[in-house]
């Protein structure tokens, strides 16, 4: 859903300028300093970027699901640390909020993040829970008008430099399940909160990761995301489905940058007499990454589109983010080998872009805990158009979410 294409074909072509003159320029300081330059985040400021999916009435440009995708495809043509900058915020850092918090809560923090004034984070992995988000320890009890929290968080991205954390918490119910989680938006500056240093990382430099530390850190009654306990589980859930396709275009770019700098080494090495790019064993490398480049942004776009409709998209989702960062280990991994020895050598882009693009195989699921979510959701999907008891004819198919249907002999 693109409201006003020509529009927004202005806006892409800007993003894609900004990537050019001001993101890929700064990539050898940010790696070196592990920070985005500040005259970089304040051009993402002015430009109105923080706010990209948060809706106007808030001060954000209340992009659509497809609308953010495209704008990710050109934004992430560069080292991630400048996305991961400004991502919180019209990802995960907000999502949960727009969708579960009150009108009273958006108000108060929704501008602040569309500005870039605040930076939000996510705050659900803890040191034993992490793919199985339902074994979170963290603790919230009610103690007259405020909650006492307790627990780590840790893998979380911007937590050293956050401003706004949506923090899960048990506030009742067993050690395990969704039932009895809650989220709740705690300030820095809340009484027993603290953060660590970031931690020291393979890749990504310049997207500062950290522990969020909560030591009976004391919250008002109302920073309980919806007033209401126990929809913390289904908070993180619709946050994660939409940011799943979102991190799934944020693998296109790196690929498509990686395959035009192996591509440009390609086209002036020569080797054996002829350009490297002759080489047929090359070309395929080439030939494979384009494909698959294709079949990951097709697949995005389609889920996008899905999105907006209201659809059900979570296999769509999980299928999208584990292809997606399946390929762009892949693509990136080929242009190392297209490049040879000066693809290993530090500072190059492809050999950032490959230690870059490991993570993406692990954040917002790792890719075997979505082949099992894939597979929950297409037996179940099966099991829905399984044969009728009193027809014993097969149910009539439910809207297709991507899979063929399976036949019973598979």
């Amino acid at each position: 859903m693109i409201r006003d294409p020509e529009q927004f074909d202005r806006l892409l072509g800007t993003v894609a300028a900004f990537v050019r003159d001001h993101c890929i320029p700064a990539e050898e300081r940010t790696e070196r300093d592990d920070e985005v330059p500040e005259a970089v985040v304040e051009h993402m400021r002015r430009a109105g970027y923080f706010g990209w999916s948060i809706p106007r009435e808030y001060g954000g440009a209340g992009f659509t699901t497809e609308e953010l995708v495209l704008a990710a495809f050109e934004l992430s043509r560069c080292t991630p640390a400048f996305r991961a900058r400004v991502g919180t915020n019209t990802g995960i850092g907000s999502t949960a909020l727009i969708a579960h918090g009150t009108d009273e809560q958006r108000k108060r923090y929704l501008p602040g993040l569309a500005a870039g004034e605040l930076t939000g984070c996510f705050a659900l992995t803890e040191p034993q829970a992490g793919s199985d988000a339902t074994a979170l320890t963290t603790t919230a009890v009610r103690a007259g008008e405020c909650y006492l929290l307790n627990g780590t968080k840790c893998l979380i991205t911007n937590a050293p430099i956050a401003d706004l954390f949506t923090i899960f918490a048990r506030t009742s119910g067993g050690p395990r399940g969704a039932e009895g989680i809650s989220a709740f938006l705690v300030e820095r500056g809340a009484p027993g909160l603290t953060t660590s240093a970031p931690y020291q990382k393979m890749g990504q430099a310049g997207s500062p990761v950290g522990e969020v530390r909560l030591n009976d850190c004391r919250v008002p009654a109302d920073a309980l995301l919806g007033k209401q306990e126990g929809n913390g589980f289904a908070a993180a859930m619709t946050t994660l489905t939409k940011q799943r396709i979102h991190l799934a275009a944020l693998c296109v770019g790196p690929a498509l940058r990686a395959l035009s700098e192996a591509v440009n080494h390609a086209v002036h090495r020569h080797q054996f007499g002829q350009r490297v790019a002759d080489l047929q064993l090359v070309q395929a490398m080439i030939a494979d990454s384009r494909t698959e480049i294709y079949a990951a942004r097709s697949m995005v776009l389609d889920a996008a589109r899905r999105h907006d409709q209201g659809e059900d998209v979570r296999m769509q989702a999980s299928m999208c983010k584990y292809f997606a960062s399946e390929m762009c280990g892949r693509v990136t991994d080929r242009a190392v080998q297209i490049l040879g020895g000066a693809g290993y050598l530090a500072g190059t882009p492809v050999e950032r872009l490959y230690r870059d693009a490991r993570l993406f195989r692990l954040y917002e699921g790792t890719s075997q805990i979505h082949q099992i979510t894939i597979a929950k959701l297409a037996t179940r999907e099966l099991a829905a158009q399984a044969t009728t008891p009193t027809t014993g004819m097969p149910a009539k198919p439910e809207a297709d979410h991507g899979v063929p249907a399976l036949q019973p002999s598979s």
